[in-house]
């Protein structure tokens, strides 16, 4: 089986969850550390899929990594190998498949209601789930839908939560969160919680609440999507 490539962004924004859940499925990954300068794969076939995490940085930054990962998801999808973005990643699969980048309303922060859309291609992704679910937040961008994409999952902050594309998948929340990598986002990024709290901003302290159930159950809303998305991996 050919291994699955998740680009790292940002030292702080490991796979997590997805990493955990692709190893007790018995399915090989490497990790490709763009934060450390690491070369891209030229090759998307090289791949059974390919997989974007977050950052800090915009999709529409002047930085020379970007048009080489928005070149290895259009190989990816005109060569049907499954493709999945977290955050960052979602934006990147949302323009390099003809959708737009640009600053959300707000900012969104920590944990937040998102809703699961009644149309097939929701049904498909998040089969028995319940109507809605708490997920984790943090961006201050957004993206547009690309043509053909539908809309899975919503939000009051942010419309566009996730879409699905045939075999691909774009995520604006993360669904990919350990209690690990909370904390720790908490810590490094003090600051900018301080500077945006507010409805769509919860503080540190509120992040944590009841932590371990949260992620709990934020990992059966990510083992459905994730079960669904490793359907189409290709051997």
């Amino acid at each position: 089986m050919k291994p699955v490539a998740i680009f790292r962004h940002a030292n702080t924004e490991d796979p997590g969850y997805f990493a955990t859940f692709l190893s007790q499925h018995g399915i090989p990954w490497m990790l490709v550390k763009v934060d450390q300068g690491q070369p891209l794969p030229q090759q998307a076939e090289d791949y059974g899929g390919l997989v974007f995490m977050g950052g800090p940085m915009s999709v529409n930054d002047d930085l020379p990594w970007i048009q080489q990962e928005l070149d290895l998801i259009q190989q990816a999808v005109k060569r049907e190998i499954p493709v999945l973005g977290h955050c960052l990643g979602g934006q990147l699969m949302a323009k390099a498949l003809g959708g737009e980048v640009r600053k959300n309303p707000v900012k969104e922060m920590g944990w937040g209601e998102v809703k699961v859309e009644d149309n097939p291609a929701a049904r498909e992704w998040l089969e028995n789930s319940p109507n809605s679910f708490l997920s984790f937040h943090w961006h201050g961008e957004t993206f547009t839908l690309p043509p053909g994409a539908a809309r899975i999952l919503s939000g009051p902050w942010c419309e566009n939560q996730a879409f699905a594309l045939d075999r691909h998948l774009g995520l604006q929340c993360h669904v990919e969160m350990t209690r690990e990598l909370i904390k720790s986002w908490c810590e490094t990024g003090a600051r900018e919680i301080a500077a945006n709290l507010g409805p769509s901003v919860q503080t540190a302290q509120a992040m944590q609440e009841d932590l371990d159930n949260r992620v709990s159950l934020l990992n059966r809303i990510a083992d459905k999507l994730y079960s669904r998305w490793i359907k189409g991996l290709k051997s």
